[in-house]
């Protein structure tokens, strides 16, 4: 297999393919006749697209809306299914019990020790209603927010489910969150319960996560309860009156819990961005939106059928863990989660998890991979990969070398690589992939439809193909926040997203289209600098670098630098075998002078054995930016990884003293 000419696609859709997608059938349903059509319905007449959505996905009501959608308030404060009541549960476990789906496996889990657990659906909503009524008992109910500061485990899903299914919100956390980090969120969310677990396993080790509770709960005046999960069998100190275990609790309550009937815009979930600049930012999702967004981006543009077998490595605590967990049991797939990272104890742990539990639809994110191609195709070609049928990927811009590796060794040529960019204050997507339309390395085929996503100057003006712009939403999409939490008079939630653009959604990223109409995005635009004039976002210069063969991975960083406005600062990680030194340095000098030009050979090039990481993957480049100024790293609390912190600060100063 060769990789494609630049500019060239290394995929093409076939007319089986397209014939057999859920896209496909969702176009003849509501009478569009391509996706082109779709976009442009879509913001033409949104009410009408977002009623033939909730129609065909099933989305089921207690009380059927009047309106599927209203803006009288401006396109900021939409209301969503006017006069519906609904619940996400209804629609992710009740409307399964009287079909087959009810034997189907919901969740297929491994501890990283290696130990194995499974639920059908009928057993997931056993556990479901037991702990739904574990609740009830403990005096929780609508509107409560109730944390979630577990690892990857079934009882995680099972807690999700089971406060949404009382009316309460649930607010996820990291599991790799410390006392502060725990203790600020829950606070600004008001919470009033928290379910835990006693311990987890990473990397071998034996990680507590009750005590971290114990010692934020000081600091936390609205909270009165917390259930602990009984995971690793460590002794923990328990409360009289506040403290429950999770097996006493569920043990004798029945196997059939009322679900909670709520307005269809109700908030579900109360997800707190990752804090990388000022104050974390509570973003609400409701019980409508937020199944209904994952259900158009996951299944029909990226082709998520009842069935499928989703894996993702990531943590209850990001977006991507209530998305699995909410969308596939609402689609009737299964969720394949695992405790612990992709490559331990064995460096292609993820490959065999997807052999063991036949993974037919694999989420990545590019830094993953990267990090497993370190380990090269021989560790990958020991396990059997034939299972998947579908691979999407999220969490930061591809660069072509890492994509065309996932592409040849893990798709085989044949498979797309469904790349979806946006975030959690959106839900979900804006950009996305179908198998309608052909791939090049990194691409997006365009809009996901109702968002009226557009590239735009400052002045919030369209921009033609080839050039450079900011990513934003013309028009309310269903998965967005409404709002931010604790913001009464919206003021932050404007000025953070609507107010910086007036009259569109800007979320932070610069994209481009290029000569046949496909998106790229190039990274976070407050990322991206000017070098000499020329405005370049980091994944460019890193691609160069990676596309060298000789850097396992890089944050790039523009500095301020008198002559050019801006100057480049790598941060690499070598590829195996690769002694840093004068020879690495020059060599990927020159890869990134005979990509870009003179203007951008970088002033430093520094070596680090990784770069500091969100638990979604994301490379923090704020926080590589701060460093190498001398600056306070700020707010490290999502980092996965925050010992490399102090490998970065050692290495800066060790290149200010030569």
């Amino acid at each position: 297999m060769t990789d494609p000419e630049p500019g060239k696609f290394a995929w093409t859709p076939d007319a089986e393919t397209i014939a057999d997608s859920k896209l496909t059938a969702f176009l003849k349903a509501s009478g569009a006749s391509d996706f082109e059509e779709l976009l442009r319905r879509s913001g033409e007449d949104p009410e009408w697209f977002w009623d033939s959505l909730l129609r065909f996905i099933g989305m089921e009501f207690y009380q059927p809306y009047t309106r599927a959608i209203d803006v009288s308030r401006g396109e900021p404060w939409p209301r969503w299914c006017v006069g519906g009541t609904t619940n996400v549960v209804l629609n992710c476990l009740d409307k399964h019990m009287a079909t087959s789906v009810r034997d189907q496996q919901a969740i297929s889990w491994e501890g990283e020790d290696g130990k194995r657990r499974a639920w059908t659906y009928a057993e997931l909503n056993a556990e479901v209603c037991r702990f739904a009524g574990g609740l009830r008992e403990l005096g929780f109910g609508r509107g409560d927010v109730i944390a979630l500061y577990t690892p990857f485990l079934p009882e995680a899903v099972a807690a999700l489910l089971a406060i949404a299914k009382i009316g309460g919100i649930v607010q996820p956390l990291f599991s790799g969150f410390g006392v502060k980090a725990v203790a600020d969120r829950m606070n600004d969310a008001g919470a009033v319960g928290v379910i835990t677990a006693d311990g987890t396993l990473r990397r071998g080790k034996r990680v507590a996560l009750k005590p971290v509770i114990d010692e934020a709960a000081a600091a936390i005046p609205t909270l009165r309860k917390v259930v602990t999960v009984r995971n690793l069998g460590d002794p923990v100190r328990m409360v009289e009156g506040r403290d429950h275990w999770w097996h006493e609790l569920r043990e004798h309550q029945p196997e059939e819990s009322p679900t909670e009937e709520m307005e269809a815009d109700a908030p579900c979930l109360l997800v707190y961005t990752s804090g990388t600049t000022g104050r974390s930012k509570g973003c609400v999702l409701t019980h409508v939106g937020f199944l209904a967004k994952v259900s158009l981006d996951l299944g029909i543009c990226m082709n998520f059928k009842a069935g499928d077998r989703i894996m993702w490595m990531s943590d209850m605590g990001w977006v991507v863990g209530p998305l699995m967990a909410f969308g596939a049991t609402g689609m009737g797939g299964t969720k394949v989660i695992a405790e612990g990272g992709p490559d331990y104890p064995e460096p292609g742990r993820m490959w065999r998890l997807v052999q063991d539990h036949r993974v037919t639809c694999l989420g990545v994110a590019p830094t993953i991979i990267r990090a497993m191609m370190r380990d090269g195709v021989e560790e990958l070609n020991k396990y059997d990969l034939s299972s998947v049928r579908n691979i999407v990927s999220t969490g930061e811009a591809w660069n072509p070398d890492s994509w065309l590796w996932l592409f040849h060794n893990v798709g085989k040529g044949k498979l797309p690589i469904h790349n979806l960019t946006g975030g959690t204050e959106v839900g979900g997507g804006i950009l996305t992939t179908t198998v309608h339309h052909p791939l090049k390395p990194g691409s997006f085929a365009g809009p996901v439809p109702g968002t009226g996503a557009d590239i735009v100057d400052a002045q919030g003006n369209s921009l033609p193909p080839g050039q450079l712009g900011e990513l934003v939403m013309r028009q309310a999409s269903i998965g967005s926040t409404r709002g931010l939490w604790k913001d009464e008079d919206g003021s932050r939630y404007l000025d953070a997203y609507w107010n910086r653009i007036p009259g569109v959604w800007v979320q932070g990223d610069f994209a481009y289209r290029d000569e046949d109409g496909l998106w790229f995005v190039t990274g976070r635009s407050d990322d991206v600098f000017n070098v000499a004039g020329k405005r370049v976002g980091p994944s460019e210069v890193e691609s160069l670098l990676m596309d060298s063969g000789r850097a396992a991975n890089a944050a790039v960083v523009g500095v301020p630098d008198e002559i050019k406005g801006e100057a480049v600062v790598c941060v690499v990680v070598p590829a195996e075998g690769e002694t840093p030194g004068e020879a690495l340095t020059e060599a990927l000098s020159e890869a990134v002078v005979a990509g870009l030009g003179k203007p951008f050979r970088p002033r430093e090039i520094l070596y680090v054995s990784d770069l500091p990481k969100t638990r979604n993957m994301k490379v923090m480049r704020r926080l590589v930016r701060s460093v190498y100024a001398g600056d306070p790293p700020g707010d490290t609390a999502s980092l996965v990884n925050p010992e490399v912190v102090e490998e970065l600060q050692q290495v800066v100063a060790e290149s200010r003293e030569t």
